[in-house]
């Protein structure tokens, strides 16, 4: 099968398209035609060896994926011609690929398959993030940082539908037009202000509940020192590049929680929750309660580039590679 592949953890400039063997399903897996991938920050880190999982090469990055089914190995109900949505540790950036059948969920008609590949890990760890680790509550206000991007856009348009008043943080006019269509209450533009005057401005003085992280930087403590009493912050990730050292006097002082969002290893450790997130995630989907920006479309041949389009930081939303 045709794939993009990674030779050696030397990075996107030594990626190639060319050929790798078939996969074959395992027993609880299915073998799935890949018909849309998502691009992901992860899996620009993954290439380069910075990443948590480090796969033996070659391989093929990318983790979401729909696609319809070719083979089931006893898939706990799934069959071949089976539309699905799902994702693995990698190799979605492939005509195929094998994925867990827990991982893998059935589409509705409604749900084509550019949108259903976002929905897997953007969507589930932003649900995740908000539902389960930081319990937002309606009418408690959420500051989602890096809004314009994949999973902060999911935390923009999964914060309305829980009831909260969403604060979107971003960097530009392109991103604050792509944040307020997905649905943000007010844009703080912080690259004009700084951060902690702006959400001062917009909440008069009153703070934030919950802050979605998954830049860190310097911005962290800029915005948990904004939060009010019993406020959350959720750690999501680095896209900055810079892990934040917390003054630990901070939480005291206001009574917060520093919690940590590990996607991944919840669907892992909490196979049943995962499941049933998941399934409400189709469900808002098929319901037009949530609605991802693809920013852009790439074939298998251009994959590459989709790849330096998301490290570079211009993906606005979701980049999708079609093989």
């Amino acid at each position: 099968m045709r794939a993009l592949i990674c030779d050696d953890y030397t990075g996107i400039d030594g990626l190639r398209v060319g050929e790798l063997p078939n996969p074959q399903p395992h027993p609880g897996s299915v073998l799935v035609q890949v018909e849309a991938a998502t691009v992901n920050f992860a899996d620009t880190l993954m290439v380069k060896g910075d990443y948590q999982i480090r796969p033996e090469p070659p391989f093929a990055p990318g983790y979401e994926l729909a696609g319809t089914v070719l083979m089931a190995n006893e898939a706990n109900g799934l069959s071949p011609g089976d539309r699905v949505a799902g994702f693995t540790l990698h190799g979605a950036l492939a005509e195929r690929v094998v994925v867990e059948s827990g991982n893998a969920a059935l589409l509705p008609d409604a749900i084509n398959s550019d949108v259903a590949a976002t929905l897997p890990g953007g969507y589930g760890t932003s649900y995740h993030a908000l539902v389960d680790r930081g319990q937002l509550q309606p009418g408690e206000t959420l500051l989602v940082l890096g809004a314009s991007g994949g999973v902060g856009m999911a935390a923009v348009q999964i914060g309305r539908v829980l009831g909260a008043r969403v604060l979107a943080a971003v960097s530009s006019d392109e991103k604050a037009e792509a944040a307020s269509s997905a649905g943000a209450d007010v844009v703080i533009r912080y690259d004009q202000v700084p951060i902690r005057e702006a959400i001062d401005q917009v909440t008069d003085g009153g703070g934030v509940d919950v802050v979605y992280d998954p830049v860190g930087g310097e911005t962290t403590e800029a915005a948990l020192r904004s939060t009010n009493w019993n406020g959350r912050l959720l750690v999501i990730g680095f896209a900055a590049g810079n892990i934040p050292a917390i003054p630990l006097n901070l939480p005291l002082l206001k009574g917060n929680s520093v919690v940590g969002v590990f996607w991944g290893r919840f669907t892992r450790e909490e196979p049943e929750r995962h499941a049933a997130n998941f399934a409400t995630i189709i469900d808002w989907a098929a319901a037009g309660k949530i609605n991802p920006l693809i920013q852009r479309r790439y074939s298998l041949d251009e994959a590459a580039d989709a790849m330096r389009w998301v490290a570079d930081r211009k993906a606005i939303g979701r980049v999708i590679v079609n093989p």
